[in-house]
């Protein structure tokens, strides 16, 4: 007759079975991956002041036709001194600035660096916290997102050659906003692609289903408004933003209506050293 196993064998087998599988079902779990992802981006968006980049922005306005209006162009650099963002126009419409205008451009900032440099440490220290907490408040209604969306998970894709998890979200019935940036979510729905590896969001596309409004009431954008957000390794540390494109209408005061797409991208990111001097662009 065969020996019958053990109970203590049988749960030594089946103890490590069911830990490995609820650990991929964790793992699948849309609410989690989604909020590992934006815990990751509010670091990122913090860890950002260590960087400068240079921004380019398009802009085409319409009429009721769809027909465009205008068009506009821009390039700037950005970049922290001693704490302090500090923004340098490049170009307009494709080309650089007059020498008069550079010219003002450098001395507002020489005077902002003396400024930043004649500080005590402690008038230091208190701006820079400032600084942080600001940043912090930008982003931090993100942080609901988790519980203010049914999140589902669509399935796998690759994006730029990341394996990356496809997440689909709607507004939850009932959800109570913890902000007014916050109460802005429940009035889009998205969708989300992950990367399986660290879990950074890639991209994020989003539309808007009611009228949102900013700056109390100033301005609204429109339903159907669409948005488009990428971001990409850096240095292969950290994820920062790539490109924001946005398509829709919207009114600004009572009367001035409001349809264009723009699109905003980043590059030129270049680690921004403790020593690090303003200098002319380019150099």
């Amino acid at each position: 007759m065969r020996p019958v196993p053990s109970v203590s064998i049988n749960m030594r087998l089946l103890v490590p079975l069911l830990v490995c599988l609820a650990s991929a079902a964790f793992g699948q779990d849309a609410r989690e991956i989604v909020r590992r992802s934006v815990e990751l981006d509010q670091a990122n968006w913090i860890r950002m002041a260590d960087y400068t980049w240079v921004n380019h922005l398009r802009e085409r306005h319409f009429d009721s036709r769809e027909r465009v209006t205008s068009e506009h162009g821009e390039a700037w650099e950005t970049f922290i001194l001693d704490g302090q963002p500090f923004h340098r126009t490049l170009e307009r419409d494709g080309k650089p600035l007059p020498a008069d205008e550079k010219q003002k451009q450098e001395q507002k900032l020489d005077k902002a660096a003396a400024r930043l440099e004649s500080e005590t440490p402690e008038q230091k220290q208190r701006r820079a916290g400032d600084y942080q907490k600001s940043r912090r408040r930008e982003r931090a209604f993100l942080l609901e997102i988790p519980d203010a969306f049914d999140l589902r998970l669509e399935g796998s894709q690759q994006v730029d050659g990341q394996d990356v998890w496809v997440i689909s979200g709607t507004p939850k019935p009932g959800y109570h906003p913890k902000s007014r940036d916050g109460a802005a979510l429940l009035k889009i729905h998205g969708k989300m692609w992950i990367e399986k590896t660290g879990y950074q969001w890639v991209r994020v596309e989003a539309e808007t289903t009611a009228t949102i409004s900013f700056g109390w009431f100033l301005a609204r954008l429109n339903p159907g408004a669409k948005l488009v957000l990428e971001e990409e390794r850096v240095n292969g540390e950290i994820w920062l933003p790539k490109r924001e494109y946005m398509i829709g209408s919207g009114r600004i005061g009572l009367l001035k209506r409001l349809a264009e797409d723009a699109e905003i991208t980043w590059s030129d990111y270049r680690k921004f050293r403790v020593e690090s001097k303003i200098m002319p662009a380019g150099q």
